[in-house]
């Protein structure tokens, strides 16, 4: 089977008219897996029987008539943070968290409700407290685009992106704290979404900033990202508002946010970021510039840890502090002080977002969406990260366009606009107020009808067979 050019919607119906099986679905993803996985190293645990089981299920209630959601028979990665029946929750550390975290929450349940087949569970920066996507205790994925180099996969969702890459997985679950759902979607070519914050619930997920974390989903395509939001909103048994896509790009005002965002970036991203944006205008959007208050404020806050260093340093204390020292480096380096800050501190950093959020709000109104690239470099080697130093300040710009989103209390996502000058994917990231999910989906799906599919934009990365 090629699944490259269908999308999560005609393969959902193609199970239902019985054109294929959910079982021949998860077998080709656990081919794919079998045959890339070597080179790519996308998963912690890899779980092929036990999707295929329910795979198996899937088909003989399909057969029978019974129709357990959008999702059913589909198969699914799931980052190594999520609560997931009968696998180990390691959230990227030396060993696993313990049976209370293979207690799935809402979410998870969800999709165990709709039969969705789970394939494994994929690499994560361990507990989630990184953007570059390496792990000391485990490996860190490669990047599928550039394989004879060892690139960076993003972070913290390091496998997911390259989960759907190597077609181990129709859909990925991650977590996005300050990125980490749209950073590795970004570098390897795939859409990611950001719902805001407390719009799927965290039970069942290993918390890194219970104040910021949010669950989110990586695919193909932006198609397949609604259509995905739209089951994890059945299966919490929502309705969610129609996804209303404009008529004609003349209905869409575009917010070209340059001013902060293309700080210190790349010019080959600016490049390509550049050419679509005028693209976009010469079919008739409306592109003017607009700047988002709140962002050096903001960004003050997160270079000195922002809320996930405190958070997270309570998590450790209070549920695992065996572990504390026995963190990997690059993710101590990112506590340390944290234990340091005051109460009075940290209530000072919250004000300070929240006042900074508030200001935010104003700028849609006079744009539908912000753009911006989704992350302002192109992904290093990971040979040019070593140094502390080095990682730390490629961890910063990597992070930093996306973090705005989390800490200004947006939601956010990411499409594939094309391969920069060393041929590695680049993001247009969108942000749209907090709860307009289904304007930003809109919008993001009108342009994805006009610039092509992911891998239109793109083709495919060439990793060896």
């Amino acid at each position: 089977m090629d699944l490259t050019h269908l999308s999560l919607e005609q393969l959902s119906n193609g199970l239902r008219r019985g054109d294929w099986s959910a079982a021949d679905l998860a077998r080709h993803c656990e081919e794919n897996h079998h045959r890339h996985e070597p080179v790519l190293q996308a998963y912690k645990t890899w779980n092929g029987e036990g999707a295929i089981a329910t795979a198996d299920l899937a088909d003989r209630l399909l057969t029978r008539g019974i129709d357990l959601g959008p999702l059913m028979g589909l198969p699914v990665s799931v980052k190594d943070l999520y609560a997931v029946r009968g696998l180990p929750t390691f959230a990227g550390s030396v060993e696993p968290l313990g049976p209370d975290w293979e207690r799935p929450g809402p979410l998870m349940g969800g999709l165990e409700r709709q039969l969705a087949p789970v394939m494994g569970k994929t690499h994560t920066v361990e507990f989630a407290f990184g953007g570059i996507g390496v792990n000391a205790h485990w490996g860190t994925p490669r990047n599928p685009w550039k394989t004879d180099e060892h690139r960076i996969p993003g972070g913290s969702s390091s496998g997911a992106g390259v989960s759907l890459a190597q077609g181990s997985a129709v859909l990925a679950l991650g977590t996005d704290t300050a990125g980490s759902v749209r950073i590795p979607a970004s570098v390897t070519g795939q859409a990611g979404l950001k719902p805001t914050h407390g719009r799927w619930p965290q039970e069942g997920i290993v918390p890194l900033s219970p104040s910021l974390d949010t669950p989110g989903i990586l695919a193909r395509s932006v198609e397949d990202l609604a259509f995905g939001f739209r089951a994890i909103e059945q299966s919490l048994g929502r309705t969610s508002a129609p996804i209303a896509v404009p008529a004609a790009m003349s209905c869409l005002r575009l917010g070209r946010a340059d001013a902060f965002f293309l700080d210190d970036a790349d010019p080959a991203v600016v490049e390509v970021y550049d050419r679509v944006m005028t693209q976009l205008a010469a079919l008739g959007a409306s592109v003017r510039g607009v700047e988002l208050p709140g962002c050096t404020e903001a960004y003050a806050i997160f270079r000195q840890g922002g809320l996930a260093a405190p958070e997270f340093c309570a998590f450790l204390k209070a549920e695992l502090p065996d572990r504390m020292d026995r963190l990997d480096p690059v993710v101590r380096l990112r506590v340390e002080g944290a234990e340091s800050l005051s109460s009075v501190d940290y209530l000072l950093r919250v004000r300070t977002l929240r006042e900074a959020a508030r200001r935010a709000s104003t700028a849609f109104g006079m744009a539908d969406v912000l753009a911006m690239p989704t992350v302002a470099i192109t992904p290093p080697r990971l040979d040019a990260i070593q140094d502390p130093e080095a990682y730390r300040r490629a961890n910063m710009l990597v992070l930093r366009n996306t973090s705005m989103a989390n800490l200004l209390g947006l939601c956010a996502l990411t499409l594939p606009i094309g391969l920069d000058a060393q041929g590695m994917p680049v993001g247009l990231q969108l942000m749209a107020p907090p709860g307009a999910e289904e304007r930003l989906l809109a919008a993001a799906l009108l342009i994805e009808s006009h610039l092509g599919k992911p891998v239109d934009v793109l083709g495919s990365p060439r990793f060896p067979q």
